[in-house]
């Protein structure tokens, strides 16, 4: 069995870390994921992940809380790196070597994002998790993924989330709402469907960087997607 994709950069939700929980990790998720990461590194697929930090911490709007935006988001980040924490011990059970890079520097937990050095532990086979989204304020998870994934000259990005791909309206909702198989940045945009944020998702556009939107909880379904099998929505120039 060979991959389609040489590398790339899987960005996960951190709810989808809950489980059927309310908020917090769920270890059997963990453990899932984790497995089906290690499939796809034994074939030789060079992995990198961000992962969100709405499980822990949603910055939710200031007149809510009290807290600025800036020092919401800065929250955000630092629940991201306890997620990090989580998966790499999830992988590591799972026999999977991995490096935790954070935007935000705490050395005894996390090696600083260095560029050249998260695509030389890619090369060596080795799965980096990137923690503390982009390290600035004012921009999300996706944001964050779109960037790291252009950096480390990814193949794709791969969008694990709770439904099968892209819908005309939201499938949880709308039992009528069909799924694409393929479309175009532009038609999203159109169509104004939610793929990602809008800075992440332009960002994709303007450097050509495929996105697969895919059911992570769906087991065996990242292998499928690394080996070019039709799963998921596939987004392209």
């Amino acid at each position: 069995m060979l991959p389609k994709y040489r590398r790339i950069l899987l960005k996960l939700s951190g709810e989808s870390l809950m489980g059927d929980k309310n908020f917090g990790l769920d270890s059997e998720v963990i453990a899932k994921y984790a497995q089906d990461i290690k499939q796809i590194v034994q074939l030789g697929v060079q992995v990198a992940i961000v992962i969100g930090g709405g499980n822990i911490y949603r910055g939710m709007n200031e007149a809510e809380t009290g807290i600025e935006r800036a020092q919401g988001d800065y929250m955000g980040m630092l629940a991201t790196v306890i997620n990090g924490m989580a998966l790499q011990s999830g992988l590591e059970k799972a026999g999977v070597y991995t490096r935790l890079q954070s935007a935000i520097k705490m050395e005894q937990i996390a090696e600083p994002y260095i560029r050249r050095r998260a695509i030389r532990h890619v090369e060596k086979g080795r799965v980096v998790i990137f923690g503390a989204g982009t390290g600035n304020p004012y921009f999300t998870t996706d944001t964050a993924g779109s960037l790291r994934a252009i950096e480390i000259k990814a193949d794709v990005i791969l969008k694990g989330t709770r439904v099968d791909g892209i819908y005309t309206a939201d499938p949880e909702k709308d039992p009528t709402a069909t799924k694409f198989e393929t479309i175009t940045f532009a038609d999203c945009i159109s169509k104004n469907l939610k793929v990602m944020d809008m800075t992440a998702f332009t960002l994709c556009m303007e450097n050509e960087l495929p996105i697969i939107v895919f059911n992570m909880n769906e087991p065996g379904n990242l292998l499928k997607v690394v080996t070019g099998e039709k799963v998921g929505t596939l987004v392209k120039g």
